[in-house]
């Protein structure tokens, strides 16, 4: 085939392939081959991989964006010196992110500022890179959703359209107390999740005292059951990192050298 036949059918096909990346690094790709005299199917292999490479990182960037987190953190920045209670295997084995398939659950409880947030931030990013859709809230936000699509009649749509992220994000559980209506709707929300997809659950109260969150100790005990039966229960403590940052920032100079 002629080269310049080469070159029309090469600026063809990856466009209607919809394959861009082909189209640009087909050309220079095909010199390496010849010069490290690669065999046609390497050649192929490395012209396809690149593209799934480029589709994958554009993916998750989607996968990232739609999530609406309200900030990028991972969990390779998280300080686990400052959490010496926290296992470095549990946490390094949820970031396989292995639980997700399982429809399992991660609880994250501790006091506010010690990292339950970023944790799970930092989860739902692993999750993305994985492949799997994720969705951020707050309970608030949450709860607001909940009961928006509620007043509209169409809860039961939206708790089957939430069922298509395999991991849900629900944060700060226990900021803010619920009423009656919003406790039952947010244990809908549990309950259709259960054995059906992930949570990651973040709380500044301990189980026991989620009676105050949801208004009805019965609502809490079936909310924790169901959130629990096929989870990961991780607590956080020590001092806030906003607190010790600011504590750092006031030290004089001469606290500083002493230490």
């Amino acid at each position: 085939m002629p080269e310049t036949e080469i070159t029309a059918m090469m600026g063809y096909l990856p466009r209607a392939l919809k394959t861009p990346i082909i189209g640009r690094i087909w050309e220079g790709l095909g010199d390496q081959a010849r010069t490290e005299g690669w065999s046609h199917e390497e050649y192929l292999i490395a012209v396809l991989q690149r593209q799934v490479a480029d589709r994958e990182a554009n993916g998750t960037t989607l996968r990232i964006a739609g999530a609406h987190f309200p900030a990028v953190k991972t969990t390779d920045d998280f300080n686990v010196d400052h959490q010496p209670s926290l296992r470095r295997d549990v946490l390094a084995h949820l970031a396989t992110t292995t639980f997700i398939p399982k429809a399992e659950n991660v609880i994250l409880l501790g006091p506010p500022g010690v990292g339950e947030t970023h944790l799970a931030i930092g989860l739902g990013i692993k999750a993305a890179h994985a492949g799997y859709p994720v969705l951020f809230d707050t309970a608030t936000g949450w709860a607001g959703r909940l009961q928006a699509a509620h007043a509209a009649g169409r809860l039961e749509h939206e708790l089957k359209r939430l069922r298509r992220y395999r991991m849900l994000i629900i944060d700060e559980v226990g900021y803010l107390p619920f009423d009656a209506d919003a406790a039952n709707l947010f244990f809908q929300l549990i309950a259709s999740r259960y054995e059906q997809g992930s949570i990651v659950l973040t709380s500044n109260m301990p189980f026991g005292r989620w009676g105050e969150i949801f208004s009805d100790d019965i609502v809490a005990a079936a909310m924790i059951d169901r959130l629990v039966h096929h989870a990961e229960v991780l607590t956080l403590g020590g001092d806030s990192y906003r607190t010790r940052a600011r504590r750092e920032l006031l030290k004089t100079p001469a606290q500083s050298a002493g230490q």
